[in-house]
């Protein structure tokens, strides 16, 4: 995760101070898009009088507590003002985008092997573990959980998923498989060796399920939009997420997920890259 800072000047344009309650004011930013060392100036401007005593800054809800916060991560970030009379207090939001300041690579590459696979098997998440290939197949009413000899095709386990769910990415972590569903809010964790179901979870502030990966001590989950989650093993809550932008935009539509060496790599659905 590539850390960035913005700094930012704050300034109060036709404020006064008087004995009436305070009114609605808007923000002004000096632009919307910012990139890595880019500085960002807030300030008011009244729609009419405006008293106050005290202002508190949130970003996506999070009070501000340093100037530092506000660009700690790439993409799009919810900059709120309140404007405190005593117990009392005005608001007003703006938007800003936060873009990364490096052009992307175009990678290559060149095919050095081909092995069969079961061509009607609608593959969603794939991933080798100890030199041993396990795959999620999707569509409902056909969605399976496979252990596969990928160098003949040959299905070595396969457990069929309830009709009810399109099952989606799946990682393995400490001898336990997890696996998603597409859109019913729902993952499942099943032992490695006997691919019996221990338990299940939901997912809460992601909208859906796409794919997984994970770097042994956190699991990444993409969920269709730009942003990559970051969930903790031990509860399985969403914690936090990356949004993954370049230098001109967000990228929406993060797919299939693979983390190799501290990268993490995944496709764009419907989308040649």
């Amino acid at each position: 995760m590539k850390w960035i800072f913005l700094f930012f000047s704050l300034g109060i344009i036709n404020s006064c101070v008087n004995k009436k309650k305070p009114k609605n004011f808007t923000i002004l930013t000096n632009k919307k898009v910012f990139l890595p060392g880019d500085t960002l100036r807030i300030s008011f401007k009244k729609n009419n009088i405006l008293e106050f005593d005290s202002i508190v800054y949130y970003k996506d809800a999070k009070k501000i507590t340093s100037i530092h916060e506000i660009g700690k991560k790439l993409g799009d970030k919810k900059i709120t003002v309140k404007v405190y009379k005593k117990n009392n207090f005005r608001e007003n939001s703006v938007n800003i985008r936060v873009l990364s300041s490096l052009t992307p690579k175009l990678f290559t590459y060149k095919i050095i092997n081909e092995y069969p696979h079961d061509i009607q098997s609608y593959t969603q998440g794939l991933e080798f573990y100890e030199n041993r290939l396990f795959e999620s197949i999707g569509l409902r009413g056909k969605s399976e959980l496979r252990e596969i000899e990928f160098k003949s095709g040959k299905i070595i386990r396969n457990l069929p998923i309830d009709d009810s769910y399109f099952a989606e990415g799946l990682t393995l972590l400490n001898e336990k498989i997890y696996q998603l569903t597409w859109q019913s809010k729902m993952g499942f964790i099943y032992d490695l060796e006997s691919f019996e179901l221990i338990d299940s979870f939901e997912y809460k502030k992601s909208i859906e399920g796409w794919g997984l990966c994970n770097d042994g001590k956190f699991i990444y989950k993409s969920d269709g939009t730009s942003k990559i989650w970051v969930i903790e093993p031990d509860n399985l809550e969403e914690i936090d997420f990356i949004q993954v932008t370049t230098n001109k935009s967000i990228i929406s539509k993060i797919n299939e997920l693979e983390l190799i060496n501290g990268k993490i790599y995944a496709n764009t659905y419907q989308f040649n890259r």
